[in-house]
């Protein structure tokens, strides 16, 4: 799997060459010299539609970032992906979040296992249960139809099904309530318990082992306070009240959980890349397994597109590569995300786990430390929030930070909340945002405006410095006609293939996340240290320090 050294690369060395001679160009020239420049540097693909004119970019400049991901052997890559060939290469495993999402009529198997057969014997299951909850033939051992649903996770097993259960509201079902649980912090759960009935709750626990400390430990909790709350209640009444999303039907079983109710999904399904699999069930049973179906099919088409479609128009390919072209030539370290669309409010948030765990990596897959810059940080909020908080930033800040732009050309309101104006308010905002960042206000402008008004010059000299805009920021803006069940998918899994395109790129494993494991044998340790229950450990003298003043508070 190893490549050779990316910044020695030909295709690299001709991008640093290309870069030095277009910085005497702006993004206001570009525009000036192609009046057919927007129609150029736009496509549409699985229902979205992708703008990246406003980009320091020209023809030659994409053209360029194609050859270099020839050279790195993309779409080479990308087929042994789709094919279920071992591309996480230090844990053996294929990666097939695509399989989760493709039909039944796929034929693929991996390790003598038939994939899309397993896959969709796993999905019918789903599609039963998520039924029979909504209909409200599955009652709670008081007799009572269900009506709050609390996932317990983490990670992707919490994020994923959170933010599209949030970004799907419209969609779902009028008697349930979603809520979300993932943080060790007891009043994250205790919030969450305070405000359901044990009699009408449903707890989804996803663990893939059930073995997860801050899973299990939120779990068990929660256990509890059912038997301790749930009037009348038996230990047998669990299995109406708690269901697994899980492997370890043992753990399951010795829970309290009927076996029956366990819904399990495959060592290829990385967390970040689950909330199509059975980590979805909180998904299903809130927008119900048709809206489901469409989740997952917008989700492929996206798939189709990017294994298909030549890289010249292949939309996560462009966004990938730009990205890239960012990171490594512009020396950008990070990228804000900002949906112009309330429901995405988790959006950002889900891109962090999946961009910065997956290619947060500084060796490549040989072992040998990586000689440019790899995954940026990405950060981000709901768009009109930011233009009131960090936009300051973005406009006149030190740095280049790239900006995606995410809106929906029409509201998902429901019919008793048609707000007149507020959907054209919105758009004007996020179009005139990518604008400003781009055109910036040149001094001669600040001082013309400032004329006009009658301002003394001396004022308008002290002034000029501070309201004038450099412009030349990049952003690329993402359109769905609405957020649907369908554009959703399509949406996560245009993100989905630019990690992994950028994965190629710089030659790391966008599949593994050894970074995460450091801090949980750590803080099983020091676990035992603040509870008396493991002898103290050498540390160093801040951590020593710690841990003291934590026992003297907690014992």
């Amino acid at each position: 799997m190893s490549q050779s050294v990316l910044n020695i690369t030909a295709a690299f060395q001709a991008l640093q060459a290309h870069h030095a001679a277009l910085q005497g160009q702006t993004m206001r020239d570009l525009f000036a010299a192609d009046p057919a420049r927007f129609e150029r540097f736009s496509l549409n693909a699985a229902g979205l539609f992708l703008d990246y004119s406003k980009n320091k970019a020209s023809t030659e400049t994409m053209s360029q970032l194609f050859a270099l991901a020839r050279e790195r052997q993309l779409e080479s890559r990308r087929d042994a992906m789709f094919s279920g060939e071992k591309i996480n290469t230090t844990e053996k495993r294929a990666v097939l979040h695509t399989a989760l999402r493709a039909p039944a009529t796929l034929a693929l198997t991996v390790d003598g296992q038939q994939v899309s057969t397993d896959v969709h014997a796993v999905l019918a299951r789903i599609q039963t249960f998520s039924a029979a909850l909504r209909s409200g033939e599955w009652l709670g051992y008081s007799g009572q139809p269900l009506t709050d649903i609390v996932n317990i996770g983490i990670g992707g097993s919490d994020l994923g099904p959170k933010m599209v259960c949030q970004a799907l509201q419209p969609f779902q079902h009028a008697r349930l309530n979603m809520h979300f649980v993932s943080n060790v912090d007891g009043r994250d759960l205790d919030a969450v318990l305070s405000r359901i009935d044990p009699r009408t709750s449903l707890f989804v626990i996803a663990s893939k082992t059930f073995t997860t400390n801050e899973t299990m430990m939120n779990a068990r909790a929660a256990r509890n306070w059912f038997l301790q709350n749930a009037q009348g209640a038996q230990e047998s009444d669990l299995r109406k009240h708690f269901v697994a999303v899980s492997t370890n039907v043992q753990a399951v079983s010795a829970f309290g959980i009927d076996p029956a109710n366990m819904f399990p999904f495959w060592d290829w399904v990385g967390g970040r890349y689950s909330v199509w699999s059975s980590i979805g069930l909180s998904v299903a049973l809130a927008i119900g397994f048709e809206q489901f179906s469409e989740f997952l099919a917008g989700a492929h088409a996206m798939d189709q597109h990017f294994h298909s479609a030549p890289l010249e128009q292949n939309m996560p390919v462009i966004l990938a590569m730009l990205g890239v072209w960012y990171r490594n030539f512009f020396g950008s370290s990070s990228i804000s995300i900002a949906p112009y669309l309330q429901d995405l409010e988790h959006f950002p948030s889900y891109l962090q786990q999946l961009e910065m765990e997956s290619n947060g990596k500084r060796v490549s897959h040989d072992g040998s430390t990586l000689t440019v810059a790899t995954c940026p940080v990405i950060w981000g909020n709901v768009g009109t929030n930011g233009q009131h908080a960090y936009f300051q930033l973005l406009h006149q800040g030190t740095d280049i930070t790239p900006v995606d732009f995410i809106a929906a050309l029409k509201p998902n309101y429901t019919a008793s909340h048609e707000l007149p104006g507020h959907q054209a308010t919105l758009l004007a905002n996020c179009f005139a945002q990518s604008e400003a960042f781009m055109r910036g206000k040149t001094a001669d402008e600040v001082r013309t405006e400032m004329q006009a008004k009658g301002v003394p010059e001396a004022d308008i000299a002290a002034l000029l410095p501070h309201r004038t805009f450099p412009g030349d920021r990049p952003s690329n803006t993402i359109l769905m006609q609405a957020l649907t069940p369908a554009t959703l998918g399509a949406l996560i899994a245009l993100y989905e293939h630019k990690v992994f395109v950028q994965g190629v790129i710089w030659d790391v494993n966008s599949f593994d996340q050894w970074g995460v494991e450091l801090g949980k044998v750590l803080a099983t340790q020091i676990l035992g240290e603040l509870t008396g229950a493991a002898e103290a450990q050498e540390h160093d003298s801040s951590t020593t320090g710690l841990i003291a003043k934590a026992r003297a508070a907690l014992l």
